[in-house]
């Protein structure tokens, strides 16, 4: 299947963000140089400091390595090839530690600490769980693995330029594989558990937005509200084509809606998207985009990433609040979404977050289809009326 993923640097054009111009990017956390497995980072450390987020790619790649050398024990090699035939993927987590798993100890070990690196690269809490799944790179594939033949193991790229992947097979070689034309040898993936680093992303990203003051009250005065709220509803979503290498698996897509908060502060609600997995195809997941009670203007912006791996979330937040904690409120609606792009360091734009498409001004009353800033995704979005109980 297909991912959709933009890099984009854009600079602040809005006349009414001129101001912004003179505003330095604060350093985050996520600049020094990863340990290369858990046990050499303090216990103490917090899990975003001391690990860069594109630390990602050397973990799946060190995993790889590890399970593809694993795979010359035949009982385990069986063992894998009827869970990825079995399931679309399967988290490495719960195969090596499946009672009577004929894993070896060192695998389980390697893959525990693989998971833990992970979590703390991505800036997420240590009991996020496993992350690492295994899959296989196209359907295609099972024929000839179910048939037998001896997969290869690759982690997948986090470098969309990239034009050819490298695989390892039992015995330690390596082998070069063209992105763009699938291989007649089965292919293992390593990859990243896309939906729940999302979904515990933005648990982080409400935690470090409400810290930062970027939340405000959660909603308005409760006599304003007592019979319900309105909000933004989205009645269908679509992102355009992109064709993408065999490799790759499914989007994972987030949005942070940003605007101002009842408090006149800047406000950002991240929202997750986890349906949205393919381009060229239509959603309808009648989902809440924005809740009005907790904006003070009827206008909201709306900036659409990609979880392509190594975002580390609680950098993000980091950056993100860097910038907009300085912008006022000076009595009239100003856009966001340049602010929000602008606020993430360059070397995050050669690797994660992808910037996938941003929308202007929504307004409450807006009912009918809205095509994003870069022409990349589409939404229709209809006002709706929660009722209170």
């Amino acid at each position: 299947m297909t991912k959709h993923r933009y890099r984009y640097r854009t600079t602040v054009v809005c006349a009414a963000l001129s101001a912004l111009s003179l505003l330095a990017v604060p350093a985050t956390s996520a600049a020094a140089t990863a340990p290369t497995s858990s046990a050499e980072a303090p216990s103490s450390a917090h899990p975003a400091d001391g690990i860069r987020a594109h630390a990602v790619a050397g973990i799946e790649d060190r995993t790889a390595r590890t399970l593809a050398a694993s795979l010359g024990r035949p009982a385990w090699r069986t063992e894998i090839r009827n869970a990825a035939l079995a399931s679309p993927a399967v988290t490495l987590g719960s195969l090596v530690d499946k009672p009577g798993s004929p894993a070896a100890e060192s695998l389980k070990s390697a893959i525990a600490d693989a998971d833990r690196d992970l979590a703390r690269a991505k800036g997420l809490r240590a009991g996020t769980g496993s992350l690492l799944q295994l899959r296989l790179g196209d359907s295609s594939m099972r024929r000839a693995l179910g048939a037998g033949a001896e997969p290869l193991v690759a982690a997948a790229p986090s470098d969309d330029d990239t034009t050819a992947v490298t695989a390892y097979d039992s015995r330690g070689r390596t082998h070069l594989l063209d992105m763009r034309k699938i291989p007649e040898r089965p292919v293992y993936v390593i990859d990243l558990d896309g939906d729940k680093a999302v979904a515990a992303g933005m648990a982080v990203l409400r935690e470090q937005f409400a810290a930062h003051g970027l939340t405000g009250p959660a909603t308005a005065p409760a006599a304003a509200t007592a019979n319900g709220f309105w909000t933004s509803r989205i009645s269908s979503v679509r992102l355009s084509d992109d064709e993408e290498p065999w490799v790759k698996g499914d989007a994972e897509i987030y949005s942070l809606v940003t605007g101002f908060g009842l408090d006149g502060k800047v406000r950002v609600d991240p929202v997750d998207m986890p349906y949205l997995d393919e381009d060229g195809k239509t959603y309808s997941p009648n989902q809440i985009l924005v809740n009005w009670s907790s904006y003070k203007y009827n206008l909201a912006d709306v900036v659409m990433m990609e979880e392509d791996g190594s975002t580390n979330y609680r950098a993000l937040a980091t950056a993100i609040a860097g910038v907009l904690l300085t912008i006022a409120d000076l009595g009239a609606y100003i856009p966001l979404v340049n602010a929000v792009l602008d606020a993430m360091p360059d070397d995050w734009w050669t690797d994660d977050p992808d910037y996938v498409d941003s929308w202007y001004t929504l307004a409450q009353s807006l009912s009918g289809s809205s095509g994003g800033a870069r022409g990349n995704g589409s939404m229709t979005l209809e006002p709706y009326w929660v009722s209170g109980f």
